[in-house]
């Protein structure tokens, strides 16, 4: 028998590798490369060009908001949720709990697309590292 299914995190087959470097359905190269191309496309068409989003049916908005919106998505994979914990920790109490390892920021190889949780190498800092390019173009102002 022969089928196809949807695996969101490591592989379940030594098929593809088995524990695959490349498989992330959240890999920070490629969604930061995305967020940088609409961001020039708005430039270039402001107002002139909207898209719907999250859904083919939802409200449209310029590639501008858009790029915007995905960086917040990104960012709440280190963010502390309402619970207090971050989801790139998968619910490892010692690293979301521990006062002495809580704060500790790993920047993992590639994440859940379910859960956010950090897959791979915990020390990508050369592209993960790119989420402090992304809390800077959300929150510091050029004052």
């Amino acid at each position: 028998m022969f089928s196809i299914d949807y695996e969101p995190d490591e592989s379940t087959t030594g098929s593809f590798g088995g524990n695959s470097n490349w498989r992330g359905p959240i890999w920070f190269p490629l969604n930061y490369l995305m967020i940088e191309s609409l961001q020039k496309y708005d430039f270039y068409y402001g107002e002139t060009l909207q898209v719907s989003m999250p859904a083919p049916d939802g409200p449209s908005y310029t590639l501008g908001v858009v790029a915007a919106e995905l960086e917040k998505r990104l960012l709440t994979i280190f963010a502390t949720n309402e619970e207090g914990r971050r989801p790139f920790n998968g619910g490892n109490d010692l690293f979301d709990k521990d006062p002495y390892w809580k704060d500790l920021i790993q920047f993992n190889e590639y994440f859940s697309g379910n859960t956010g949780k950090g897959l791979g190498a915990s020390h990508q800092t050369g592209w993960t590292g790119v989420i402090a390019k992304i809390i800077q173009q959300l929150y510091v102002t050029n004052a």
